[in-house]
């Protein structure tokens, strides 16, 4: 009679999972945490690289918003001085038009570096938190 083969060893190094892509038979996930979380809450050599990733994109941005509006905010001068430049007066008659070009170009177009700054910090801070979570 022949004999059976012996059965596989196996070594169990973690939570079992089930079928279902790692839940559990109640469909919960396995309990633990993500990798990178565990690795910033650990202060490791790793997570300080994820935390430093994060500080770098953060302040691209921040520099980049600041660079738009220190273009914008150092052509005003002369785009103020674009009126007596047209009309050859010696005296300035660009009241009405610092106003406009205020009110039209300016303030606009901050709101607008605001509001990319915003988004763009927002959504680094999305994608670290995904990372983070593992997702």
């Amino acid at each position: 009679m022949p004999t059976a083969p012996r059965p596989r060893r196996e070594t169990v190094t973690g939570v079992p999972r089930g079928i279902h892509g790692g839940q559990g038979m109640r469909g919960s996930r396995a309990p633990g945490h993500a990798p990178a979380r565990s690795e910033i809450s650990e202060q490791t050599t790793l997570g300080a690289t994820y935390v430093r990733s994060l500080m770098r994109s953060q302040l691209r941005t921040a520099l980049l918003g600041l660079g738009a509006l220190a273009l914008l905010i150092g052509t005003l001068p002369l785009l103020f001085l674009l009126p007596r430049v047209l009309t050859g007066a010696s005296l300035p008659v660009s009241g009405p038009f610092v106003w406009a070009a205020l009110g039209v170009v300016a303030y606009p177009v901050m709101w607008l570096i605001a509001r990319w700054y915003v988004h763009r910090a927002e959504r680094n801070e999305r994608d670290f938190r995904g990372l983070v979570e593992g997702r």
